[in-house]
């Protein structure tokens, strides 16, 4: 397991919600975060909690009759991976076909193609004022 576990869609909601508090999170205090969201019954998250500890995304303490849980994963790692992974299964590993397909589909707004261009002149200011060891190298098209 790379110290990524995968994780589905539902244990990705509830590591969500124990991200976004900053702190461990008792059983309670996560099935309360969930229910505000989601239609799932204490059980379901309970046994939710119980996968991702085996996976090693969460680890538990027991305080009292509560267990305490802290994530063992951070969330930019687990979408780093899916990120990877559906990169490598629709487009071949290829940002650059991907971002074809979005824009030959005009599937992004002026507006996110707006956001990108930001992003891509921010990381060249990065890299040129870094000088010319700290650009990365160009890889081979397909």
């Amino acid at each position: 397991m790379n110290g990524k576990p995968e994780i589905s869609e539902a244990e990705y909601q509830v590591m969500k919600s124990i991200w976004s508090a900053g702190i461990p999170l008792n059983t309670n205090e996560v099935v309360e975060r969930l229910e505000v969201f989601t239609s799932w019954k204490p059980k379901t998250i309970h046994t939710l909690l119980s996968r991702l500890v085996k996976k090693g995304a969460l680890q538990y303490k027991k305080d009292g009759r509560v267990f305490v849980y802290t994530p063992l994963v951070k969330e930019s790692d687990i979408l780093a991976k899916e990120n990877d992974n559906f990169l490598n299964r629709f487009y071949g590993g290829a940002l650059d076909s991907m971002v074809v397909n979005l824009l030959e589909q005009d599937k992004l707004s002026d507006d996110d193609i707006l956001a990108l261009r930001e992003l891509l002149d921010e990381k060249l200011s990065v890299w040129s004022q870094a000088g010319p060891a700290a650009l990365p190298c160009r890889r081979e098209r397909r």
